[in-house]
This record gives structure tokens, C-alpha cells and sequence, in this order.
């Protein structure tokens, strides 16, 4: 299957060239035989459909390619573009068959030679164009493809046409020999009527007019995505059948990168799945939250100063709020420039909650990476995982497990876990577990850190 050219549109557009070009002919041989204007001007619009049909077939082949590094938005447009030239061509059309028209109607003519065969070739006509308007149509909505609703249009005129023309040709029949002209005029205006109604959304669409309802309905989807605050601004516009969704949402500050990302994924599906074939362009404007705590908007003044820090506390003192923060720092910095930094995110906190809030920066050096290690050898993981034992056996931690020794440059490194009764608040455990890792460093010296995982007994 071709990629590039959906083939619903290609494979109706291609029918109606020649469903087009037989009836155009077949009305135009008659309408001279008989000599009747309304005839030869309902032919001479199948004949500016097959044109416009054929530019049809063409625009579609094109118009649903992918975007390109010259077209962004992909070649939709392509299809309002042609709509509007076949519109010219109908509105041209119309007012050469109204001049005419006129010109008989003023002067007179003799009325046409009337049989059998002109009617049974409009009562074809009318078949055809009826099945051809309706699958074009269908076509037309399923692909959101305004060349082949242009392309409807022109078989659906068709059909009206064919009708004016059969009252025409009546009148002619019945002694009114101004029924023939008057058809013609009467094609005429059916041709200008339903072409403009095509006009106004082909303008439109160029115009990059928002379609009916779409930004509403777009808004409505993205803010029932889980973590979305509100809308900021909406844009909707289509190209061809895709719907270009540009959207600035309000999202958390105090929500990481990856949290946004994964709103910005669902808020993609679900203006998919309202719209089918949508392209959401989604701008995350941060804000602040009424319910955000005082710890919340410290990390965020900190995160934005590309810091690391940890162990934020705060005292509300009524009239005083005092917040201390641990702040992380590459080890080998100097201490006045280690200083200046605490100071500079000391006055970003003044600047957010006041100048008499009390602020006190513990610096400290950051973590490295560890190095690459390897497995301790099994005598050395069983002799630290004995000490564990001994030092738990004298807290409220039990069943020290899963002890890991690596050796590295930096020192050995310990991973264990253990458990604890379930009731234990979490203060507890931690301060029993930390008095255990430390009595392990005082025991052995070459112990770099030690990581300790507590866990419930059913864990």
C-alpha cells in the first residue's frame, strides 16, 4: 500500500473522471442534436467537472503526503487551494450560460427539437450523478478531504441541473418557448448557489478558521488529564483532514520532568481520540498551586538553581518562619565559594517568603558517583554480616539478609536488608538501623558506606 496517498479518495476520484467524461459527452451530442441551451450548458459543467475531477485525482495524491522539511504542516492545503480554483472555474462557467441565457431570452429562439432521447439521457445522468455525489461524499467525510466534497458538489449540482433541464425541455414541449432558455438560466444559479456555500469553508479553512466547537472540545479533553491545572491558551486549525492543536497548559512546578512528559502523552491521546487524526503541540506553563507547602516551594527556589539539597525542614514560629536546609556541593570546592552559593540560595528563599524568614544552610559534599567494584570475597561477606547480626541483636532490627560487599578504590561498599516490627514508626527504624551502620564503620574501618533496606516481617 502506497503511504502517500490514501486510497479511498485516489480510487473515487479516479471513477469520476470517467463517469464524468461519458455523461459530459453524451449531454453534449444530444444538447446540439436538438439544439436546446440548457442541454448543451448542462454538458458543458460535466465537462468543467471532468476537469475539475481530474485536478481532483491529482491533488489527492499529493495532498496526503507526510510533512517534509518544506512543508511542516504537512500538504493538506493543497486541497483548499484546487477547491477554490474549480469554484472559479463553476462561477465562469455560470455566468457565460446567464449571458447567454439572457441574450435568448430577450431576443427569442425557436425551441428545441424534442424526442425520447434527450430525456432518457437525462434520466441516466440523474442515476449516475446521484450514485456518484453519494459515494463521493461519503468519501469526502470519512477523509475530511475538501477536494472531494468539491468534487460531491459539482455531481449533486449535476443532478439539479438534469432536473431543470427535463422542466426545460417540458416547457418547450408544452408551447413555452422560453423554457428551454429559462433551464439554462435556472442551471446557472444552481451552479453559483452551491458553489458558494463550498467557497465560504474552503475560505475559511485558508483562513486557518477554527472549526466548529474543535477548541472547546479540545480543552475539555486536555484538562481531564490527571495533573492539569488549567488552559492557558487554545489554538486549533485544520490542514487537509489533520487538526493542528496548539496548547499552553498549566501543570504543578513542583511536578519532574518526566511527570509532565507523561501528562503531555495523555493529553495527545485524548485529543486523538476525540478528533481521530489530531497533532497536539503542547507548551507546559509551571504554576503555583494554592495547597503547595512551604517545604514544596523551598525544593522548587532550589531546583531552579540547579542545587541539590535534602533534609528541608520548617518551623512556623507564628510570627517566624525558620527553615534549614541541607545543601549539597562538589567536595573539592573552597569553602568561600561553597559559601556563596548557600548564600545565594539563602536569598532566593528571603525573596519568596519574606526577609524575616530565618534560613540556616548546612553544606556538605556531595555524593560521588561510586566507582566500579567487585564482589568481596565470600569470608569477608560473611564475617560483616555476622558483626550486622551481633549489632541488630542489641536494637529492635532482626533478621539482617541479603548482605552485599563490593570492593572499590574508594573502600568496600555494604548493601544488607533486615526487618522490623510493622508498628515501628519510621524515626525508629531509622535511628536504629543508622546506630547499626555506624557501630559497622567503627568495626570495620575500611567500610566506605552502608545501605541499609528495612522492611515488615511479611514483606
Amino acid at each position: 500500500m502506497n503511504h502517500d496517498v490514501h486510497p479511498a479518495k485516489s480510487r473515487v476520484a479516479a471513477i469520476s473522471i470517467f463517469a464524468s467524461a461519458g455523461m459530459a459527452a453524451a449531454k453534449f451530442v444530444v444538447g446540439i442534436a436538438i439544439g436546446s441551451l440548457a442541454l448543451i450548458s448542462e454538458a458543458l459543467h460535466s465537462a468543467v467537472d471532468v476537469g475539475a475531477t481530474i485536478v481532483t485525482w491529482m491533488v489527492v495524491r499529493v495532498s496526503d503526503r507526510p510533512a517534509d522539511d518544506e512543508h511542516h504542516y504537512g500538504h493538506g492545503k493543497l486541497e483548499s487551494v484546487s477547491a477554490l480554483g474549480i469554484i472559479a472555474m463553476l462561477y465562469v462557467l455560470a455566468g457565460g450560460i446567464l449571458v447567454e441565457s439572457y441574450s435568448r431570452l430577450r431576443e427569442g429562439t425557436p425551441p428545441p427539437t424534442l424526442s425520447a432521447i434527450p430525456f432518457v439521457v437525462l434520466i441516466l445522468d440523474i442515476a449516475v450523478n446521484l450514485w456518484r455525489a453519494r459515494a463521493l461524499h461519503r468519501a469526502a467525510h470519512e477523509t475530511k478531504s475538501q477536494a472531494l466534497a468539491a468534487d460531491a458538489l459539482h455531481f449533486a449540482s449535476d443532478v439539479l441541473g438534469s432536473i431543470a433541464v427535463i422542466a426545460g425541455l417540458t416547457l418547450s414541449g408544452l408551447g413555452f418557448w422560453w423554457g428551454d432558455a429559462a433551464a439554462a438560466a435556472t442551471i446557472a444559479i444552481v451552479i453559483a448557489m452551491l458553489g458558494m456555500r463550498l467557497a465560504r469553508s474552503t475560505v475559511e479553512t485558508l483562513l486557518d478558521r477554527a472549526p466548529e466547537g474543535a477548541a472547546d472540545k479540545a480543552a475539555a479533553a486536555i484538562r481531564a488529564v490527571a495533573g492539569v491545572v488549567g488552559i492557558d491558551r487554545m489554538r486549533v486549525r485544520m490542514v487537509g483532514s489533520t487538526h493542528f492543536i496548539d496548547a499552553a497548559v498549566l501543570v504543578p512546578r513542583t511536578f519532574p520532568i518526566d511527570r509532565v512528559d507523561e501528562i503531555k502523552q495523555k493529553a495527545q491521546a485524548a485529543v486523538s481520540a476525540l478528533f481521530e487524526d489530531a497533532d497536539l503541540t503542547f507548551t507546559a506553563i509551571p504554576v503555583a498551586r494554592d495547597n503547595e507547602s512551604v517545604r514544596e516551594r523551598v525544593m522548587v527556589i532550589a531546583r531552579n538553581a540547579g542545587l541539590a539539597v535534602h533534609h528541608v525542614t520548617v518551623h512556623d514560629l507564628g510570627d517566624k518562619l525558620i527553615v534549614s536546609i541541607d545543601l549539597e556541593v562538589d567536595g573539592e570546592m573552597t569553602l568561600i565559594a561553597a559559601h556563596d552559593i548557600a548564600q545565594g540560595l539563602e536569598r532566593n528563599i528571603r525573596d519568596e517568603f519574606g526577609e524575616d524568614v530565618e534560613v540556616d544552610t548546612h553544606i556538605e559534599p556531595l555524593e560521588p558517583e561510586l566507582p566500579q567494584g567487585s564482589d568481596a570475597a565470600p569470608d569477608r561477606v560473611e564475617a560483616i554480616r555476622d558483626a550486622l547480626a551481633t549489632f541488630a541483636a542489641a536494637s529492635a532490627i532482626h533478621d539482617i539478609h541479603n548482605v552485599r560487599v563490593r570492593d572499590t578504590d574508594a573502600g568496600e561498599i555494604v548493601n544488607f536488608h533486615c526487618r522490623a516490627a510493622p508498628s515501628m514508626s519510621v524515626i525508629k527504624v531509622h535511628e536504629s538501623v543508622d546506630e547499626i551502620e555506624r557501630a559497622l564503620r567503627r568495626a570495620f574501618p575500611s567500610v566506605k558506606r552502608v545501605i541499609s533496606h528495612a522492611e515488615p516481617p511479611n514483606a
